[in-house]
């Protein structure tokens, strides 16, 4: 039988009581945070996990985030955070950044097929960083039932997912809506994988290089030092010759014919002896295609 709980005001220790009972024997609580509704279960779990995953509808080839309740915890689960990703966590955090990073390998715990990788994020709600203080990191992911919108009160949220949640917390209708934005830290250079409540340009304002799903990778220093001589391009210079084609123009004296004795003209074909300048053109431009097609390196 499920309950719900009061998670407003000051009277909040049945709430935290009950959720932290609930945590620790591996059930299923629903929790407000600053972007929409979670449904959480012990990070370190695994039947838990599992049970977060079946009630959502959801496969193990989507594992959820881990919320955190202070910056300081993001060394004690990930490893190998580059500067770029940690300025992002230290601005950003609390608040709606979710940052995937490599998972700290001595951890035990089964989130799913995360590819050794974790995803971290403070939530900016205070009640609910404190429950996380007394629980430790939790498994958190929207609380809707897979294909619905996520839950933006705990009635939307308890109509979708029943019986599965052992405990509900009220927090009243959350006031962000929006997702969190996911950023990758696994490199060097952090890569946007989903904007939502923070924009790109707000990420960009701490991490310049930040790149985003939809751009392609910088370029590399052999291809910035090739530049020189694609921006000579002396095949494409002498494109106008081959747009102009004056051996093509001159047909019209082949056309033409007025006289045989003309023909030493064609015993000379010096039209067919310019038609190699054009096969070379057309080879550059097409080698030059090539260049421009590999060059191009489409997002991931």
């Amino acid at each position: 039988m499920s309950e719900r709980f009061d998670f407003t005001g000051d009277e909040l220790a049945p709430a935290y009581r009950a959720a932290v009972d609930a945590i620790e024997a591996g059930d299923l609580v629903v929790l407000p945070t600053d972007t929409v509704y979670g449904i959480a279960a012990d990070a370190f779990k695994a039947d838990a996990v599992q049970r977060l995953m079946d009630a959502k509808g959801r496969g193990r080839d989507m594992p959820p985030p881990v919320l955190i309740s202070v910056v300081e915890s993001l060394d004690a689960l990930a490893t190998d955070v580059p500067d770029a990703g940690r300025k992002l966590c230290e601005e950003f955090w609390p608040g709606p950044l979710t940052v995937i990073c490599h998972a700290q390998s001595s951890l035990m715990w089964d989130l799913g097929e995360t590819q050794g990788t974790v995803a971290l994020r403070v939530p900016d709600h205070e009640n609910t960083r404190e429950l996380l203080s007394r629980t430790g990191p939790l498994a958190v992911s929207s609380a809707n039932t897979s294909g619905k919108p996520a839950a933006l009160d705990v009635y939307d949220a308890e109509e979708q997912l029943g019986e599965s949640v052992a405990v509900y917390l009220d927090g009243d209708r959350v006031s962000g809506g929006q997702p969190s934005t996911i950023v990758d830290i696994t490199g060097e250079t952090p890569r946007v994988l989903r904007v939502g409540a923070l924009s790109v340009e707000q990420l960009r304002a701490v991490a310049p290089d930040l790149t985003a799903y939809d751009e392609p990778e910088p370029p590399t220093k052999p291809a910035d030092e090739a530049e020189p001589a694609e921006e000579a391009k002396p095949v494409d210079e002498a494109e106008p010759a081959g747009d102009a084609k004056p051996v093509d123009e001159e047909k019209p004296v082949d056309q033409a014919k007025p006289v045989d004795e003309a023909k030493p003209v064609d015993e000379a074909k010096p039209v067919d002896e310019a038609k190699p300048t054009d096969e070379p053109a057309e080879a550059s431009n097409k080698q030059d295609e090539k260049k421009t097609d590999s060059d191009v390196r489409p997002a991931d």
